[in-house]
């Protein structure tokens, strides 16, 4: 079954700052840890499961990533999945915001954004 080769691709060569893995024996319900990017505003953070300052994820934990969307494939695996948010992190796309004003600050004041972005990682993922 491809969610076994997947746990086993994931344990041998997981993606850096990453993991993931089924909630219980629930084989359709993953949990994933990513650990924010070093040099990023979310260094230090290790999830979003309840809030991130980010234009492309929202209030719900929902993110905007076209892999996740409109350019999903059954050959992604879970590994690439990680890495293309781990990427999100380091690089946000203001110009496909889930959220708009944290998109309007990302492009017009680079340093607010980075210092709330930090603010939120203390007081949310750490």
């Amino acid at each position: 079954m491809l969610f076994f080769q997947e746990l086993q691709d994931l344990g041998r060569d997981p993606p850096a700052q990453c993991s993931a893995g089924p909630v219980g024996d629930d084989l359709f319900h993953w949990q994933a840890t990513i650990m924010g990017p070093p040099e990023s505003p979310y260094q230090g953070g290790v999830a979003f499961t309840t809030r991130i300052y980010h234009p492309n994820i929202n209030s719900n934990g929902s993110i905007c990533l076209d892999i996740l969307r409109s350019q999903w494939s059954p050959a992604l695996t879970i590994s690439k999945v990680l890495l293309s948010i781990c990427s999100l992190l380091c690089d946000p796309n203001p110009d496909d915001p889930l959220v708009p004003e944290i998109a309007r600050i990302y492009k017009t004041d680079r340093d607010r954004y980075n210092q709330l972005a930090r603010e939120w990682t203390q007081k949310y993922a750490m």
